[in-house]
């Protein structure tokens, strides 16, 4: 009889600490992405130049336009979205260039892209363009330069 009641109590021990590991997993997960991935748009501008538009709404970063004038970029090159939700091995090809990291363990993490040999760094707290940091101003337009090819030795 005592053994039935040990069994007893070792399965309701179990119950509650599997109740406690789904609450908690699950306050967990809505932490870790309660403000959702950037949504990065590899599109072209008005004029046909290559641009990335970036937005991040629960942010408040809309409308955040970077252009690579000069560029040119397949015509079969269709606009395309990306919402980096899930972690990714690292460099992976995106339309313009690579993404060389990705940090999606708190949404929206930070992604640093290369492309036309320019470092874009997008962070919840500011935009990194080639190692200088910009605040976040929605909507905002930025124009890179061409980079210029330096001269064989």
């Amino acid at each position: 009889m005592k053994s039935d009641g040990i069994f007893k109590q070792v399965i309701a021990v179990f119950i509650v600490a599997l109740a406690i590991y789904i609450v908690a997993y699950h306050a967990i997960e809505d932490r870790r992405t309660h403000h959702g991935p950037w949504e990065v748009r590899f599109t072209q501008d008005a004029t046909g130049a290559p641009a990335l538009l970036i937005n991040e709404p629960k942010l408040a970063i809309t409308n955040v336009m970077i252009v690579f004038p000069g560029e040119i970029i397949a015509s079969t090159n269709q606009p395309t979205t990306l919402a980096l939700v899930q972690p990714r091995a690292t460099p992976f090809d995106v339309p313009f260039g690579k993404c060389v990291f990705m940090d999606a363990t708190s949404l929206p993490g930070t992604l640093v892209f290369e492309l036309f040999d320019h470092e874009i760094q997008l962070l919840p707290r500011a935009l990194t363009i080639d190692k200088i940091e910009r605040p976040w101003v929605s909507p905002m337009r930025v124009v890179l330069d061409t980079r210029p090819v330096p001269p064989p030795h």
